[in-house]
């Protein structure tokens, strides 16, 4: 298969990568949510969450030395998407506010 042992990545490594990933991605947001006034938390939340994927897509585009525009399209296109469906269901239960 022409796998070498010393190319692979440590799991723990990876892992604790990604979850502190996943924590820093979070900070705009949260703040967004618990410190904005009420009348614009949704709106600023959802361009800081849009901010936080464009940054994800050019630092993961550059660190694997690939297309930055193809990486931040698909993160924007998905990321939105998901927000849009997940406000949608919220809206639908009644759960979503605004």
């Amino acid at each position: 298969l022409g796998i070498d042992e010393a190319e692979l990545v440590n799991p723990l490594a990876a892992a604790g990568s990604s979850a502190l990933a996943f924590a820093v991605g979070a900070v705009a947001p949260l703040a967004a949510i618990l410190l904005l006034p009420q009348s614009v938390r949704i709106v600023l939340t959802f361009l800081a969450v849009l901010v936080g994927l464009v940054a994800t897509g050019w630092i993961s585009a550059h660190l694997g030395d690939s297309s930055k525009r193809a990486a931040i399209v698909r993160l924007l296109v998905g990321g939105s998407l998901g927000m849009a469906i997940t406000f949608g269901i919220g809206y639908l239960f009644g759960v979503a506010t605004a």
